[in-house]
């Protein structure tokens, strides 16, 4: 994995680059890093995977925390893209990462040349109730010690819940309370899920170039319905259904390369 700096005004972020040919922006999630897009990017594509980490995360830096937001994000990701002479990249994100592709393509039609949602945790609204245990985490590690407010987490109702509608949700949100910077966690797991990408159905119908959504059940923070809707609103996606990462994590990883490659293939 190759690593370059990129300068924005107040922040500088880290852009991660595997593989050689034409560009996929690759964006990860919530807390993630660029190792999460590229565990699941095919090899023996014709294309590379890039990933820019955002403000807060992985080798980024943070900068202000009250910048945080999705749209920040995604102007990050357009100057980027600009910036780098990229001619109409496939863009594409897990999770927040979706949000962000989804409100590049459709604020900034020009620069997309193919989307590819995956595990969407938001459709086109504010403050899911699908992002309240991201939220709720952030809360607690805002207003209290790191350890105590694991174990406020471990005996609430969020607990019990994710163990039955998203086990692997339930982990990831664990490995948050020993995340470093805290404050900087608590920032983006309290801003980020409150936010939404400030664009609306009628706008995603618009969308026009070639469209792959990726979901799976048992993830409550990422509902396979919300991947169907965005599947529908969009003229001519392809929705592909996978295993869940709670079921399997290598059946998980294998059949999300295989989606991939298939879409990009046939671009």
């Amino acid at each position: 994995m190759n690593r370059t700096s990129f300068a924005r005004a107040d922040v500088t972020l880290s852009v991660a680059e595997t593989g050689d040919g034409e560009a996929f922006v690759f964006q990860h999630g919530l807390c993630g890093d660029a190792g999460q897009p590229a565990q699941v990017f095919p090899e023996g594509t014709a294309y590379r995977c890039i990933t820019m980490e955002c403000r807060g995360h992985g080798q980024s830096e943070a900068g202000p925390t009250d910048r945080f937001s999705i749209e920040t994000f995604a102007d990050d990701l357009v100057d980027l893209i600009q910036s780098s002479s990229l001619h109409k990249p496939v863009i594409g994100g897990i999770s927040m990462g979706a949000a962000i592709a989804l409100r590049v393509a459709v604020k900034h039609p020009e620069l997309v040349g193919a989307l590819v949602l995956a595990r969407p945790a938001w459709l086109d609204q504010y403050n899911p109730a699908n992002m309240h245990p991201n939220a709720f985490a952030g809360e607690l590690l805002q207003s209290l010690d790191p350890s105590v407010a694991r174990e406020r987490f471990e005996v609430s109702e969020t607990v019990e819940k994710l163990e039955r509608l998203g086990p692997d949700n339930l982990a990831s949100i664990r490995g948050f309370f020993g995340r470093e910077p805290i404050d900087v966690t608590a920032a983006l797991l309290r801003r980020i899920s409150a936010d939404g990408p400030g664009v609306d159905e009628d706008q995603i119908r618009r969308i026009t170039v070639p469209t792959l959504v990726i979901g799976h059940e048992q993830d409550f923070v990422h509902p396979i319905d919300y991947a169907r809707s965005l599947a529908s609103w969009i003229p001519g996606a392809r929705f592909v259904e996978i295993t869940p990462k709670a079921e399997s994590p290598e059946a998980y990883r294998t059949d999300f390369q295989e989606a991939l490659a298939t879409f990009l293939k046939e671009l």
